[in-house]
């Protein structure tokens, strides 16, 4: 996150400022942080994942949601906007308007080089305090990678990792099984083979 010089805020004078602005903006901490934007084989991979997660739940009572929506994992806490949300039941938000999630039961975030410290790390932990999240899923773009951490009891959370275009990820929290040949359809993979610890020189 690449802080904007500014006084601090509380999240209601962000929530002021964040929906009247022309770019999206994260806050944590009193301070408002520029979003980057993706590439486009991140943009296909979350409309592939919104398209799948739609078709599969659309009866039922759950409700998908692209990178346009924000969501709140506590008072204090982190405001962002996840690549992919889910919640089941009755959505519910942080003031009178329904623009700020407070109760997803999944989030997936696509990884790339700019985020994925972050992702795995920093807003990892600040999901964790969102007590309705029942799964974090972090897919990769450039291998068919899918990992889903699934809250178990005792504030505990287990990893279980997806790989190769023949499998499918599963997400226990909405009870569904998507095929990785979905999620990275029409997607131009790594096939270099580079190992990602040491990539070739540019």
């Amino acid at each position: 996150m690449a802080a904007q010089p500014q006084n601090r805020l509380t999240p209601e004078e962000y929530l002021e400022i964040e929906r009247a602005a022309e770019f999206r903006h994260e806050y944590y901490n009193g301070q408002m942080f520029l979003m980057p934007g993706g590439s486009f084989k991140h943009a296909v991979i979350i409309a592939n994942l919104t398209a799948q997660l739609h078709f599969a739940l659309k009866h039922r009572p759950c409700l998908v949601a692209n990178s346009d929506l924000r969501a709140r994992t506590a008072e204090s806490g982190l405001y962002t906007y996840p690549d992919v949300s889910v919640v089941c039941g009755e959505p519910k938000f942080a003031d009178g308007r329904t623009d700020t999630l407070v109760n997803p039961s999944l989030i997936i975030e696509v990884l790339s080089p700019s985020t994925e410290r972050k992702d795995r790390g920093f807003k990892f932990a600040q999901y964790r305090a969102i007590e309705s999240l029942q799964e974090y899923a972090l897919v990769s773009q450039d291998e068919p990678r899918v990992e889903v951490f699934r809250r178990q009891e005792g504030g505990h959370w287990l990893l279980t990792e997806f790989l190769g275009l023949e499998s499918q990820a599963r997400f226990e929290s909405v009870d569904i099984s998507i095929p990785l040949a979905e999620i990275y359809l029409k997607v131009d993979l790594d096939k270099s083979g580079q190992s990602p610890l040491h990539p070739a020189d540019q």
